[in-house]
């Protein structure tokens, strides 16, 4: 029985230790024996493609002008860029605002039927070999789409991803705080991978794809652009990081909205998963399955699974009176009691941002069983479920 218990508490370390650090640490000296980093310099002004920049918007009416301003403030040739918002299903003034400019297409449908199904709509009408694409509520840097374009350059990438950024305070609550490291250390991630191959799934507030390897996702598909990314690396295709082309956003507005989203991404990944077995052979996408499988389906799988299991097996063995194992319990007790702190202080506004980390933590892994449960169950909906977001005052 020891043996056993012992095994899977070491098992469990090993495994979720490698998830969450020990991956970052491999890729990182991967990237440093073979690094991409060798991008060519941006395009003088006649030699840049044309791009399209599809914007999808649901009931956006609030921050919809913002979004048009920045997007209008891009610094890119006029006659290059075709500006493509898509409000289909949306009940409020926001196809209404978006007609007051001229320099956008508009396209718009009465029927709700999910972002996925009018982006497919609109995405037979693109013309131009580039296509960006962008959420409404996420402000992109001046020069985000040169930084993005200059990578096509290298005829062997299919798509680019620009960084997501979450606005930063200098005291925030829980989704806040917890959103913004967590995406800092994914940022680094999605940069080692794409120096030593490829990313492993886009952020669907920025990136783009060669037009010509755009292929229409099913429509009931939950995180379309997870999964349409990994499609264009599955065809050899490498999908390439831009961190200088910035999508800024701010955090959800609390966790019980960072909740919804945790949720519905964890169905989607599931879903993903299950459509995208093929790329657990190694022997036929090499890198891009050790990339998958590490960056990717390990947070969605075994790392969650394991968690209770360390903690029921580490309180097992500290029971036999071996105090090495009474040490790591008292240690797991301390990072949960943060969590339940962390939970109790949830909405309050805290200068220490690592405070929230294991709260945010569990939140991310209990997310994982609800998301499975839904997935299971087919009760998640392609439909829009906007988190409402935090101001960024």
């Amino acid at each position: 029985m020891f043996s056993i218990i012992s095994a899977i508490f070491w098992v469990g370390i090993l495994v979720v230790g490698y998830t969450y650090v020990g991956y970052g640490i491999i890729i990182y000296i991967f990237s440093k024996i073979k690094s991409r980093t060798n991008v060519v310099d941006i395009p003088q002004n006649e030699a840049l493609p044309t791009v399209t920049l599809l914007v999808a918007a649901y009931n956006e009416a609030d921050i919809i002008r913002d979004k048009i301003a920045n997007t209008l403030a891009l610094d890119y040739p006029k006659e290059k860029l075709e500006l493509f918002f898509v409000t289909d299903g949306s009940t409020d003034q926001t196809p209404e605002i978006i007609k007051e400019y001229p320099a956008i297409q508009l396209f718009h449908s009465h029927e709700r039927k999910g972002k996925i199904h009018a982006v497919n709509r609109v995405m037979k009408l693109v013309k131009t070999p580039i296509v960006i694409f962008c959420d409404a509520n996420t402000d992109l840097n001046g020069e985000a789409i040169r930084k993005i374009v200059r990578h096509y350059e290298d005829k062997t990438v299919g798509g680019v991803s620009g960084e997501k950024r979450i606005f930063s305070k200098d005291k925030d609550n829980a989704s806040g705080s917890g959103e913004g490291l967590y995406w800092k250390y994914e940022s680094f991630l999605k940069r080692k991978d794409a120096e030593v191959y490829s990313i492993v799934g886009a952020a669907g507030e920025l990136f783009s794809v060669r037009t010509e390897l755009y292929e229409e996702p099913a429509e009931d598909m939950i995180i379309e652009d997870f999964y349409l990314s990994l499609r264009i690396a599955a065809k050899g295709y490498r999908f390439a990081y831009e961190p200088e082309a910035c999508a800024l956003e701010t955090a959800s507005a609390s966790v019980s909205e960072e909740w919804k989203r945790k949720v519905r991404i964890s169905a989607g990944g599931f879903q993903a998963m299950s459509r995208l077995s093929y790329l657990l052979n190694p022997f036929r996408y090499g890198i891009l399955t050790f990339q998958y499988i590490s960056h990717r389906v390990l947070r969605w799988t075994l790392a969650p699974l394991f968690l209770p299991l360390i903690f029921l097996s580490n309180l097992w063995l500290a029971l036999q009176g071996l105090p090495f194992y009474q040490l790591t319990l008292v240690l797991q007790a301390a990072f949960y009691a943060l969590a339940i702190a962390g939970y109790i202080l949830r909405d309050k506004k805290i200068g220490i941002k690592g405070f929230f980390v294991p709260y945010y933590f569990a939140v991310m892994n209990v997310s994982v069983y609800y998301g499975l449960n839904r997935f299971l169950r087919g009760k998640q909906s392609v439909m829009w479920e906007k988190a409402r977001r935090a101001t960024a005052s």
